[in-house]
């Protein structure tokens, strides 16, 4: 196939619409069922290279959930504990390696994965595909698919889910072009290798930096390589816990992502993981409820009389403010990545809020030396890389 054609561009008024190459080869993607969109394929492509970089740098499969050109999550497939299959809704499922790595990539920011495009590093098995087939999703992108993972993807959706099957040997050209106003923008195509010689410059007082925060660092370089810029990434064990993509301000990005952070923690404490949830209740609802629930206004909006009742088949005990603030105290270890340098302080100053104690940053501002005083006030170990990330 030398080329697609779509329904239509970002929106339904940019008719006609179509993929190809310039080069007039063979597309290096098969569409095996459905009809991508030109949004989807955006996702798949940078999902698909996303994935591919992680499996590299850690020899284990990668998921990544992608939304609107930037990843809502990604991981590898470490295995999961109790805690976190309660929270990803997977305690009842077996999972793969696989598996494990989309439950991380879809759990760390579950509202913002609903309706995501799904890339995967390696064939899709039948327990990933069995996870995909009761998410909210447009579609996968993956090398291949066992028998048993197609047959079960392709009844989604009744018969419209998005399957596409990549070339995992397809290298594109050295130089990528797209146009802006009729006007024709070329550059080099980013195949910089993100790998451990560029955590090499620690520059603050304290030099610890173990093989698995070195491991969680490259997996936050990788994410922000496919996230729109602006963007901070934090990481633990294995997988984005909270992404900030595409603010204007560097402090925005850091405290959408810490946000998000803190709220995957709190999912974990007692008072959400005993939340009495009625049976029917379906997974999505579940999210948004729980979202209220650890939300500054969870007492007035989801604890009222006359709502809960249409939830839990009691009512649940309030997750105090004072409470949160104790919870958050327990998330340590988060390494956090950032796509351009920090400007000011009141970066690491948030960051620390949500646990972080390594970071990886480009370095390069005149307040350099702040930004390291005040790493070196927390202890905290952080990195120059020397590069920028920027993705748009």
């Amino acid at each position: 196939m030398k080329e697609l054609i779509l329904k239509y561009g970002c929106n339904p008024n940019q008719k006609p619409a179509k993929i190809y190459m310039e080069s007039g080869n063979e597309l290096p993607i098969k569409v095996l069922c459905g009809n991508p969109g030109y949004i989807n394929l955006l996702d798949a492509l940078n999902g698909w290279q996303l994935v591919s970089e992680l499996k590299r740098v850690s020899n284990l499969p990668a998921a990544t959930s992608f939304k609107h050109v930037s990843p809502a999550g990604a991981a590898i497939g470490l295995e999961l504990d109790n805690v976190l299959k309660k929270i990803y809704w997977v305690d009842d499922l077996t999972l793969s390696p696989l598996a494990n790595a989309y439950a991380r990539a879809r759990g760390a920011d579950r509202m913002s994965s609903f309706g995501d495009f799904i890339a995967l590093s390696d064939i899709c098995d039948k327990e990933t595909a069995l996870l995909i087939k009761r998410e909210v999703s447009d579609g996968v992108i993956a090398p291949g698919f066992s028998d048993e993972a197609f047959e079960i993807l392709k009844k989604k959706k009744n018969g419209k889910y998005n399957i596409i099957q990549i070339d995992e040997n397809y290298i594109p050209d050295s130089i990528e072009k797209k146009q802006v106003f009729g006007i024709t923008f070329e550059q080099m195509h980013n195949n910089l290798n993100i790998n451990d010689s560029l955590l090499e410059n620690i520059v603050t007082n304290n030099k610890d930096l173990p093989e698995n925060k070195k491991l969680d660092l490259l997996i936050s370089l990788i994410i922000l390589k496919y996230t729109q810029s602006n963007s901070v990434c934090y990481v633990k064990d294995g997988q984005a816990i909270g992404i900030g993509a595409g603010q204007q301000s560097r402090i925005h990005c850091t405290r959408l992502a810490g946000n998000k952070a803190d709220n995957w923690f709190l999912r974990q404490a007692k008072y959400v993981l005993n939340l009495p949830f009625k049976d029917d209740i379906k997974r999505a609802d579940r999210d948004n409820a729980i979202d209220i629930y650890i939300g500054d206004n969870s007492a007035d909006e989801l604890l009222a009389d006359g709502i809960w009742e249409n939830l839990f088949v009691k009512k649940p005990g309030e997750f105090t403010k004072d409470a949160k603030k104790e919870w958050l105290k327990n998330l340590k270890g988060v390494c956090l990545g950032s796509d351009a340098f920090f400007p000011f302080s009141d970066n690491i100053e948030r960051a620390k809020k949500s646990g972080v104690e390594y970071i990886a940053q480009p370095g390069g501002s005149l307040r350099d030396d702040i930004v390291i005083d005040c790493c070196n006030k927390y202890d905290i170990t952080m990195v120059f890389t020397g590069i920028r990330l920027f993705h748009h």
